[in-house]
């Protein structure tokens, strides 16, 4: 446990998530007591003594352990103005940090979950390559890798953007919140659909009277659907005749003319099967997703997927013959029990199928996940993901003509390390971008769904949420429209927001 002491906290959530980055989630403490290490920040203002005018102050680190080491690092700033301070402070923290412990992390003093904002903000204004490299590996103590993919992940999200319209456009996800069984690292809405295989019905008739609602909302009869995407869960779980009926409906209630992209997550290889399949194709989805997480059939059995290694690949060749050619597969790195050994062979055989995307994700320890909760008996297993793997998957993406486009980095991952999609040119998901950078409303109807609306002229995000619950979600479906209503009501109340042009 790590004890924090501060005599302000204007810099709170940058200090704490750098002292998580380097000490893998340690309980941060603001009492004393039964601590290993402590960490003293004093901040002090200098003034014009004849003025009392402020003129400037520093900062002070000081690191201690029950061992009597003893470290600081002053940095002599105006810590008030957090433009100028923030990134020097994080810096000085760093270093005193990594001299501790030895470490050097790859994203540096970077803390935040979208690392290409800086590149693409930089690149908006014009500013070069070289320039843009150097404020990362120089400002933000990144390695070089990390200011390279970022570079080059902004770069092809421009390309990407260029024909879309932020503000005249938007798009809609659909919630499926039914899984085979539920993986040991799982965090979202999702229920066995074994157990609520008698609700299924019930639940789709509380999801059509929500996408009724949201198809006749004021504010976007004049904006361009773009975008459709069905998540979950697991959508596959549901039977080839629900899901004829769900994307019937789907296309029945939407203005689906302008959609560039319709893609529906069959992440569960034991959900997939060769009529479902070839419901999804006759219906125009374009994008889906079969996702093994890991090639090892022994980790599969641990974290609870009840599927095989060769039932991944029976469901990946089974979608090719149906006639997908846009098939993106998932991948965790850092699963309990798997080291790089582990991750090496699922890329052999990942590039032995060779998807149209490959999308890495470093596991992340979520609070409502059972790994969380049961993480005693995890804890010796999970050595976490490392710089490494992500390494051999970037080399592996690469090598089957796979290049990244977005790229995004979570709270809760050890070693605060990143989650990275990778896609043939033309094969990318505009989605996977949007609900990341935040550009484009998103609607989102379903159990556990959370809407997004974007106030460009304001700078600002509002979401409104459903409730998780598949019951509470079907007993109160009333209140989710109203939720929206009222954001409808504000977004109607300023014309700029609702399209009008």
């Amino acid at each position: 446990m790590i004890y924090l002491e501060q005599n302000t906290e204007l810099y709170n959530n940058d200090i704490r998530a750098m002292l998580q980055a380097f000490f893998d989630n340690e309980k941060i403490s603001l009492v004393k007591a039964d601590t290993r290490i402590s960490l003293l920040v004093d901040y002090v203002a200098e003034s014009d003594v004849e003025t009392t005018v402020r003129s400037g102050g520093y900062v002070t680190f000081t690191l201690e352990d029950e061992d009597r080491y003893h470290a600081s690092r002053t940095v002599v700033v105006d810590y008030l103005d957090k433009k100028i301070a923030r990134n020097p402070l994080k810096a000085a923290l760093y270093h005193l940090l990594s001299d501790y412990t030895g470490k050097e992390l790859p994203w540096g003093s970077l803390t935040g979950v979208r690392p290409t904002k800086i590149a693409t903000e930089m690149l908006e204004k014009g500013v070069d390559e070289p320039t843009i490299h150097k404020v990362y590996t120089d400002t933000y103590l990144t390695i070089p890798q990390k200011a390279d993919i970022c570079i080059e992940v902004a770069k092809r999200e421009q390309e990407l953007f260029r024909d879309f319209h932020y503000e005249e456009e938007y798009c809609i996800y659909i919630g499926i919140p039914f899984c085979p069984t539920r993986c040991l690292y799982c965090s979202f809405t999702s229920y066995p659909i074994a157990g609520y295989r008698d609700k299924v019905e019930d639940y789709l008739q509380a999801l059509y009277r929500e996408m009724d609602f949201v198809a006749k909302a004021e504010p976007y009869r004049k904006k361009r659907l773009v975008s459709v995407y069905i998540g979950g869960g697991t959508p596959s779980a549901l039977s080839a005749k629900q899901l004829e009926a769900l994307i019937t409906r789907l296309k029945q209630t939407f203005d689906m003319r302008y959609v560039r992209e319709f893609c529906v997550e069959c992440g569960r290889p034991d959900s997939i099967t060769e009529d479902k399949l070839k419901v999804l194709k006759s219906l125009g989805v374009e994008r889906i997703s079969i996702n093994p997480q890991t090639m090892s059939d022994e980790t599969l059995s641990l974290i609870g997927r009840a599927h095989t290694v060769e039932q991944t690949k029976e469901a990946f060749y089974l979608a090719r013959q149906v006639g997908f050619d846009n098939i993106n597969m998932d991948m965790i790195v850092g699963l309990p029990g798997e080291e790089i050994g582990e991750v090496c062979h699922t890329l052999e055989e990942i590039e032995k199928l060779r998807p149209d995307s490959l999308t890495v994700h470093s596991l992340a320890i979520k609070r409502a996940a059972n790994l969380n909760i049961e993480m005693e008996r995890y804890h010796e297993l999970i050595k976490g993901s490392t710089n490494e793997m992500l390494l051999a998957v970037d080399a592996c993406a690469r090598r089957m003509n796979l290049f990244p486009y977005y790229l995004y980095r979570q709270k809760n991952i050890p070693g605060k390390l990143e989650n990275v999609g990778y896609a043939a040119k033309g094969k990318e998901s505009p989605y996977n971008i949007l609900i990341m950078e935040e550009k484009m409303d998103i609607l989102a109807m379903g159990a556990g769904a959370s809407s997004k609306f974007v106030f460009h002229k304001e700078n600002r995000i509002e979401r409104v949420e459903n409730v998780k619950n598949v019951d509470h979600y079907m007993e109160r479906i009333e209140e989710m429209t109203e939720r929206k209503q009222r954001m409808f009501d504000t977004l109607t109340d300023d014309g700029a927001e609702t399209g009008d042009v």
